[in-house]
């Protein structure tokens, strides 16, 4: 199937590892013109190597500062894909509150600000995409991801209001809500519940398996599929969404 995105202009936040190297790989299969942005300099160089023609460009998401000139250094693009990392692991309650405050800046303030930048450059065309990368934590709470769940359920609240705005322009905005992905931070996430609760991960990761009704994680291949999807020329009628890829595991319609 033509997605009918050749020759657009992406840029992928994290794309140098996990789902957003994913990502990243199925738009430059597309005949997408990607770059790939993080904090690991070197990281990116590898990754720009796996998807075999991709620009790279270091950011430090916590610097919102600094991101106007991050933006003016991209240049305008088409597509734009929101993929942040998450905030340290922990429980709702007790939290410094400079924890709250950091990790608003970097998951939620950057990516509205990114957005804010990009936005005016895909209106005047008259085409564009963003997607936002959050978790199936934002309406089914995982227990050592507190302020995870509750930071990116804002992100789908401001999707939601945004996607309205921009429609008439031809901007679609939607969400991209992975379950549980083989991805480094899940097995981080499996460590972190196997400390909390003194059991093995091996444990953790079955009990995950059991209340997933496809038995298993999602290979990051499974979601990039679905992000190119919303990044394509032919979901231009799908917006203010939230596209769920968790093998069945939010049990509610």
């Amino acid at each position: 199937m033509d997605l009918k995105i050749a020759d657009r202009r992406a840029l992928v936040l994290g794309g140098n590892r996990g789902m957003g190297l994913a990502i990243a790989k199925a738009l430059a299969a597309e005949g997408v013109a990607v770059t790939i942005a993080a904090r690991d300099e070197e990281a990116l160089a590898h990754a720009a190597k796996e998807i075999g023609a991709a620009d790279t460009i270091t950011v430090d998401l916590s610097n919102t500062t600094a991101l106007a000139a991050f933006a003016a250094k991209v240049g305008d693009i088409d597509i734009l894909v929101n993929n942040t990392g998450g905030p340290p692991y922990g429980s709702a309650i007790g939290r410094d509150p400079l924890d709250w405050q950091e990790s608003f800046q970097s998951m939620c303030l950057s990516v509205i600000r990114l957005t804010d930048l990009f936005l005016p450059a895909m209106r005047a065309k008259g085409w564009g995409r963003v997607v936002t990368v959050v978790s199936t934590g934002a309406i089914q709470p995982i227990p050592v991801l507190g302020i995870s769940n509750t930071l990116r359920a804002g992100l789908i609240a401001w999707s939601k209001s945004l996607a309205p705005e921009v429609a008439k322009d031809g901007v679609t905005v939607n969400i991209l809500m992975p379950g549980r992905v083989a991805t480094d931070r899940v097995a981080l996430t499996d460590d972190a519940t196997a400390a909390r609760e003194n059991i093995p991960v091996e444990t953790v990761r079955q009990r995950s398996f059991v209340q997933i009704p496809m038995g298993r994680y999602a290979e990051p291949e499974e979601v990039a599929a679905a992000a190119a999807f919303l990044c394509s020329g032919v979901a231009s009628y799908v917006t203010g969404s939230v596209l769920r890829v968790d093998g069945g595991y939010v049990r509610h319609v």
